[in-house]
């Protein structure tokens, strides 16, 4: 299976990397392809919401960004994973714009599945992560839940 991860972390070193490491480092043990794109190293920008990308661009985003590289991966893409750090209740605000962009592409093409990963110092901020994921991420693109993997522990206060 074609795995892509898109890891909303700006931390090479921070918890939620060591989650993406371990979760890639077991899928390949297993067969899996996996690619892992750090959105927090790539220029994406918010989406503008104009149409263009299902008018006049025919499932091509108007932004020449960093998204580029990403859309081929997407198309390949059976399983995608999104992993981030939350902070206030949500993902980092530049995986959020990598999955607003998705958008453009409607539904991938090959993508089924996908699965998410998150992390944070406090207990008590997953929710609307989560609620995000089922009912909008998942519910929109129509895939299977794979799981959602979660880290909390005192020694994670901050990932820096």
């Amino acid at each position: 299976m074609n795995i892509l991860v898109l890891n909303g972390s700006p931390r090479a070193n921070g918890n939620t990397a060591s989650m993406v490491n371990a979760f890639a480092k077991g899928a390949q043990q297993s067969g899996h392809r996996v690619e892992v794109v750090s959105v927090c190293q790539k220029k994406i920008a918010g989406c503008l919401a104009c149409e263009y990308c299902h008018t006049k661009g025919d499932g091509r985003c108007i932004q020449q960004d960093d998204m580029q590289q990403v859309y081929p991966l997407l198309q390949e893409a059976e399983m995608i994973v999104l992993a981030s750090p939350i902070y206030y209740h949500s993902f980092t605000g530049q995986l959020q714009c990598a999955i607003n962009r998705i958008y453009a592409l409607d539904k991938p093409k090959n993508l089924k599945k996908a699965a998410l990963i998150m992390s944070s110092g406090s207990n008590h901020v997953y929710c609307g992560a989560i609620y995000e994921y089922q009912n909008s991420f998942l519910n929109y693109l129509k895939l299977e839940d794979m799981g959602i993997f979660s880290a909390f522990d005192k020694e994670n206060k901050s990932e820096a």
